[in-house]
């Protein structure tokens, strides 16, 4: 079996490492050179834990190789497509760039090969990648399938060797055959499905998650102004069987990384193609962003104006174990404090640079520098260092003592601690 995975950003460079790591001769492919020439150093394109380690193994035992060549997939039995979608500011994804670069694939693919397709396309993107193909086939015959992606920022390697299920989609046996050998060395638990149904899996999947994310959130809203604790809420719901503990009812901040997002957008634009009004899913973006705001309007309503403000952030990354700063939340709320005039210090354990729109942000080297002469601490995202600080040594740091801690992350050492005053989602204040 021989395996070529095209798109090398996140998804794809995980894919590679582990496919290789369980025996398949696997190339990465990338029209990036620069990224290319990266992987092939061993230096992935974004922090993530045990993935620079296991692409310099792959690549010392000769298993994993890289090119910015889309040609070297023609001798490959399956060709991956891992390609990460991009979105905008409005987390709308650009499916088209991701379309014209598998179609660059075609000329190059051999007879008898599976396309598997894991970027976040919509519903009906493999059947028009068939369309396509069936134009320049020349007498060839390759089948198109979908798994969707199962990407976990910070435990990607652990999840995908892991999985605990993989949906496979594929119109026909022989796709199935050539597939089975290769997802069977990671998962037992295939669910085989038609392509349009794997397609929608993710969509359902991701759209049902931010869902759960801005009930529970909009639930806490209600918690703050009553006098309820939303934690203590949580733990009531995930009590109920039809619930379950398991469910994604946690109070905390918004969704963020245009991943959940952009599959609510997949069904919303879908939606309206078809003339279907779907009044659940078309409210889930405007109110995740409306409580993306909840940070900057708790230090509005206690440190206004900001001008001249010291705010520090703990957390750049829009997960923690990750380096990544797409539409990370920490990243909008500097921007608008920016704007105001505050002053921002932060720091994040993966981060070691910052895009230019932040270079007025200055980049501490610990979590305790942050709160030097603070008057307000946010917490941007939930990185176990974080937990290393003391009260005694943010008390003793800043020079306010407002905590905001959206989803309670340091609620078990900060909380009790009268010099300090941690604020959450879901508790009145």
């Amino acid at each position: 079996m021989k395996l070529s995975v095209y798109g090398l950003w996140h998804l794809g460079s995980v894919t590679a490492a582990c496919t290789a790591a369980a025996g398949v001769p696997t190339v990465g492919i990338d029209l990036d050179r620069d990224r290319i020439a990266k992987l092939a150093a061993g230096e992935p394109p974004l922090y993530e834990p045990g993935l620079a380690e296991a692409i310099r193994a792959g690549t010392a035992a000769g298993r994993l190789t890289f090119s910015s060549d889309v040609a070297a997939a023609s001798g490959a039995d399956i060709v991956w497509v891992c390609h990460d979608t991009p979105v905008d500011e409005e987390d709308r994804a650009d499916v088209e760039a991701v379309r014209d670069q598998v179609e660059m694939l075609f000329p190059h693919l051999k007879d008898g090969a599976v396309v598997l397709v894991s970027a976040q396309l919509p519903v009906g993107s493999v059947a028009a990648l068939e369309r396509s193909f069936a134009t320049q086939a020349n007498s060839r015959t390759v089948s198109f399938a979908c798994s969707p992606e199962n990407l976990r920022l910070g435990k990607a390697i652990e999840v995908f060797r892991n999985p605990g299920r993989i949906v496979v989609g594929v119109r026909d046996d022989r796709a199935r055959s050539v597939l089975e050998p290769l997802l069977r060395k990671f998962c037992e638990n295939l669910i085989w499905m038609s392509v349009e149904s794997a397609e929608m899996v993710k969509h359902g999947v991701n759209s049902f998650l931010a869902a759960s994310v801005t009930f529970a959130n909009e639930l806490a809203t209600i918690c703050e102004r009553t006098g309820a604790d939303a934690s203590e809420v949580e733990r009531g719901l995930k009590s109920e069987p039809r619930i379950g503990l398991g469910a994604y009812v946690r109070p905390g901040p918004a969704f963020a990384g245009g991943t959940l997002a952009r599959d609510v957008n997949f069904l919303r634009s879908l939606a309206h193609g078809y003339g279907l009004t779907l009044p659940v899913i078309d409210g889930i973006i405007a109110s995740n962003r409306a409580h993306g705001q909840w940070a900057y309007r708790q230090l509005n309503r206690r440190l206004s104006p900001l001008a001249g403000r010291t705010i520090g952030v703990l957390g750049l990354a829009y997960k923690p174990g990750t380096s990544a700063l797409r539409r990370s939340p920490s990243v909008e709320l500097i921007e608008a404090l920016l704007k105001d005039g505050a002053r921002v210090q932060a720091f994040d354990p993966h981060v070691s640079a910052l895009p230019d729109e932040l270079k007025p942000v200055r980049l501490c080297p610990d979590g305790r520098s942050v709160a030097n002469g603070a008057d307000a601490l946010v917490v941007g995202n939930e990185s176990p260092e974080f937990r290393n600080l003391s009260a005694d040594d943010l008390a003793a740091a800043m020079k306010g003592r407002i905590v905001l801690d959206a989803g309670r992350f340091l609620g078990a050492t900060l909380g009790a601690d009268k010099r300090l005053s941690l604020i959450s989602v879901g508790r009145a204040s």
